[in-house]
């Protein structure tokens, strides 16, 4: 199984982490699955940038970022070097380390929580 370890821009979301099967799986299924809300108001589709995370490690477990997704991160709220939409985030080993932060989700239109 992989470990996903979680961080949040919001102060009131704790650091978390998680032990899954995620071969083949996106980083949104992923942290849908665990129980960790993140926004995606496409469906996970790669037509918003709404499920935009930062990928500080294990980047190399996933697979390359597409053009289109290159596109769609440049949409989100303060893309970065490490931004990465969950969507488009394929875990391509189930050994993976994979460490991710979450931007705060209380900034999305459409966000449920």
């Amino acid at each position: 199984m992989a470990r996903i370890n979680y961080q949040f821009e919001d102060p009131a979301m704790l650091p978390r982490s998680v032990e899954h099967p995620c071969l083949g799986k996106s980083l949104l299924e992923v942290t849908e699955e665990c129980g960790i809300h993140l926004s995606s108001n496409c469906g996970g589709v790669c037509a918003c940038s709404t499920c935009h995370v930062y990928v500080h490690g294990g980047g190399e477990y996933l697979e390359e970022i597409s053009d289109k997704e290159e596109d769609f991160i440049d949409r989100a709220i303060n893309p970065k070097l490490e931004s990465r939409l969950a969507c488009q985030c394929i875990v391509l080993d189930d050994r993976a380390v994979i460490d991710v932060t979450i931007p705060d989700q209380r900034r999305i239109i459409g966000h449920e929580h």
